[in-house]
């Protein structure tokens, strides 16, 4: 059969291909798969093919089947890498250290600011914000009212407001 039989074979039975490579799990690529197909028929050199429906769906099944194996591989080779790059031998999560020594260096200009509103303002907002502690225990626990502790982290968030706005001044 030439190769333009083989055409008109394929062109007849496109869209039982196309359910074909969809009933095998080839969901949204069927259709890439037949222009795959096509591209092979065009490519291949004209010869005498027996069963030429027969050929047509085993060499579809075969473009799935290898279009599917490569994807695996590419999964695997993508899981291998992010293993790598972000598991035991590859990136830390430990910040570089300029950046560490700039986080530190910030780190202690916001201590510094809010330790300036006073010890109780630094306990109250250390509780607070870095602890998890709430507003109404913490009250309990330095034996001071609930609109006291309210109070002292305003305080402290007015001078982290300051803070901030020197920083960006800078």
């Amino acid at each position: 059969m030439a190769e333009h039989e083989l055409q008109a074979v394929f062109l007849n039975h496109r869209e039982a291909l196309l359910r074909f490579l969809r009933a095998r799990g080839a969901a949204d690529n069927a259709e890439d798969i037949l222009q795959d197909l096509w591209l092979r028929m065009e490519d291949m050199e004209p010869t005498s093919i027996d069963s030429p429906l027969p050929y047509l769906y085993r060499a579809a099944n075969n473009l799935m089947h290898d279009r599917y194996r490569t994807s695996q591989r590419a999964r695997k080779r993508d899981n291998e890498w992010s293993e790598v790059t972000h598991g035991t031998g590859g990136a830390s999560d430990i910040p570089l250290p300029d950046r560490a020594l700039a986080a530190r260096q910030q780190l202690a200009a916001v201590e510094a600011r809010i330790g300036k509103e006073g010890a109780r303002v630094f306990r109250i907002f250390r509780r607070f914000r870095i602890d998890g502690i709430g507003q109404r225990q913490i009250a309990e626990e330095m034996g001071i009212s609930l609109s006291a502790v309210e109070k002292d982290l305003q305080k402290a968030y007015r001078a982290l407001a300051a803070w901030r706005d020197s920083e960006d001044e800078n």
